[in-house]
């Protein structure tokens, strides 16, 4: 009989396996420097591990309490306290965004030409709140490479190293002036769309988006050490950022500016700004697995919490049927997305063991997450390295781990 953790039914072979695997093919071939895994199931954890250095170049071995740049797995705490105003009855999904941001009232579409001489044309319909939740707001990233992400570049909507000193405001005010890059509905885009959320819920609340994240979500579920920056007594716990240097070696990358994460920030970033620990995610995605309840705080209603997980793509699209760029790869074949959140819609276009009805995202550092509401199980995988497309990790761990699930 094969033996498991506790009432999660998961393999302790598979478990260790997983760990002998991480070990041997990413730290002690130095792809990585360190990770932390948690592996829960029913509620409870089965596993929780620390291996490799949090920081090679002060010797500093990984821990469970490090802190982690989770960049992008902000976006769907982001979405959350959207929702959380949505329950309120402060905004309907309907919403055109230029009533609460009345100078995008004038929104264009990018039709040809180069900045800043492009030619536009007005867009289909007006962009709408659910448009940005669901990444078809006709927004993108300076990084992206095209016509319109040059103006985003020139005019430096969000680029790194030249935030400090600048709000969100500044962001929405550089956003007017620029096309969109398509029409709102056309396509799925990954961009700022997320960020602007932030805006919004600072708007619609009349909060600071820092303040209501402590207040409506992190205070309430204990989620001690997630936060817009680091507190200087703290400064030791963040894991270094790495990435491969000319030579092959790891190297500490400050792609993002050395000290971004050190002090209080002024640009409050939904779309990437925060810094998490591996337990602090795990009773974010808890809270969601539980249908928006976790300890008995409800962070959101059961029926929320279904209406985000599930497919709000186009006639139930996949996608890569309806992104744009880099996104539209057959990675994303079998995936929809929702209102904060990918899932699974079929796992033999997926191509990996795993449950229709999973959720997840993951972040630029190479941080990662997913729910399976089937087998009542979360994984949270921590490392810091970038770019997050170097190295497949959560398909990797899903084919040790699946496996290892006795019931």
């Amino acid at each position: 009989m094969t033996e498991s953790v506790g009432n999660t039914d998961i393999s302790i072979e598979a478990l260790s396996r997983l760990d002998g695997f991480l070990l041997s093919r990413y730290i002690e071939r130095g792809k990585i420097a360190g990770c932390v895994t948690l592996i829960a199931r029913r509620g409870e954890i089965a596993h929780l591990s620390a291996m490799g250095m949090l920081d090679r170049e002060l010797g500093l071995p990984m821990s469970t309490d490090a802190i982690f740049r989770i960049y992008s797995m902000s976006k769907p705490i982001t979405s959350v306290a959207m929702m959380q105003l949505h329950e309120r009855g402060l905004f309907q999904f309907t919403d055109p965004v230029s009533r609460f941001i009345p100078q995008w009232r004038d929104l264009q579409v990018w039709v040809g030409g180069e900045y800043p001489d492009y030619v536009t044309r007005p867009p289909d319909r007006p962009m709408t709140i659910r448009d940005l939740l669901l990444h078809q707001s006709g927004l993108t990233y300076g990084f992206q490479g095209g016509p319109v992400e040059v103006g985003y570049f020139e005019r430096e909507v969000y680029r790194a190293g030249t935030m400090r000193g600048r709000d969100l405001r500044s962001m929405i005010d550089r956003l007017a002036e620029l096309p969109l890059k398509f029409s709102p509905g056309e396509h799925w885009n990954y961009g700022l769309s997320t960020d602007v959320c932030g805006h919004l819920v600072e708007m619609i609340s009349g909060q600071g988006f820092d303040e209501y994240l402590k207040q409506q979500i992190f205070e309430p579920l204990g989620m001690v050490d997630t936060s817009f920056h680091v507190p200087a007594e703290q400064h030791h716990r963040l894991a270094a950022n790495y990435e491969l240097g000319p030579d092959g070696e790891l190297r500490q990358t400050d792609l993002f500016g050395a000290d971004e994460f050190l002090e209080p920030p002024t640009f409050l970033s939904g779309g990437g700004g925060l810094v998490s620990t591996t337990e602090d995610y795990w009773r974010f995605c808890q809270m969601m697995l539980n249908r928006g309840e976790l300890d008995g705080v409800r962070i959101l209603g059961p029926k929320t919490v279904e209406l985000m997980t599930m497919n709000h793509l186009p006639a139930n699209q996949q996608l890569s049927a309806h992104a744009l760029g880099t996104w539209a790869d057959a990675a994303n074949d079998g995936v929809g997305f929702g209102l904060g959140f990918a899932m699974a819609l079929d796992l033999a276009s997926v191509q990996n063991v795993g449950s229709v009805g999973e959720y997840w995202w993951e972040g630029s550092a190479s941080t990662i997450f997913w729910i399976d509401p089937v087998e009542d199980m979360i994984v949270v995988f921590m490392t810091q390295f970038m770019p997050s497309d170097a190295h497949h990790f959560r398909n990797e761990i899903k084919q040790i781990l699946y496996p290892g699930i006795l019931d």
